[in-house]
């Protein structure tokens, strides 16, 4: 484990970032929100992060109190990572982040890896004040769940088809959900112009079909 790098500075800033600064730190956290992840997911879904890096920053969130380590019952049989009630309180944090980074996000590059799942942070708080529930989301580059008002000690969102029915189904394209989160487009906007096809009858569905 690697020794505590401090700024040594008396504020909550350099406290904070004495504890989640570290490259890779907060985009570990961001895969974390989904439920817990063994380290091979983890390293799948963190393109560019070394085997060494990953395990060195897994043990300093845990020190840190950001996470727990523990084995799942057979048949899985396997280790698992998972976020505390400290590390979840990041979730806002990392969508502020986005929020702020969003205009950044101009054309791809093509060195870009992508993942769907990284775009559920934006669209769950673009999906705020519609209601509560499951919300599946098919994007061009595949399928993830957001958990619209999740508890909170649940997964905020997930890889792949909701394992529950879900409440409301959203098929957009990769532009406009980066639209979304940049802020150059409201979700009612995007609906009622066609950019977003809904579907599903439970409340939220209709809700976000409202004019």
């Amino acid at each position: 484990m690697s020794p505590r790098r401090s700024y040594d500075q008396y504020c909550s800033a350099a406290r904070a970032l004495d504890a989640v600064g570290d490259r890779w730190t907060l985009l570990i956290v961001r895969e974390l929100l989904a439920g817990p992840r063994r380290y091979t997911d983890l390293h799948a879904d963190l393109p560019g992060v070394s085997t060494d890096v990953l395990a060195s920053r897994l043990k300093d969130m845990e020190r840190d109190g950001l996470t727990t380590r523990r084995r799942m019952p057979p048949p899985g049989a396997v280790y698992v990572y998972e976020l505390t009630c400290r590390g979840r309180e990041l979730l806002p944090v990392l969508q502020a982040l986005g929020e702020w980074g969003a205009p950044l996000l101009a054309d791809r590059r093509p060195t870009d890896a992508v993942r769907a799942h990284w775009f559920a942070l934006p669209l769950l708080r673009a999906l705020e004040g519609f209601g509560e529930g499951v919300v599946h989301v098919r994007l061009d580059e595949g399928e993830f769940y957001v958990h619209v008002g999740a508890a909170a000690d649940g997964p905020v969102y997930g890889e792949g088809p909701a394992p529950e029915e879900a409440d409301a189904r959203l098929s957009l394209d990769t532009e406009t959900c980066t639209a979304l989160g940049r802020g150059d487009l409201t979700l009612p906007d995007a609906i009622r112009v066609g950019r977003i096809a809904v579907s599903g009858e439970g409340p939220l569905a209709k809700a976000l079909r409202e004019p």
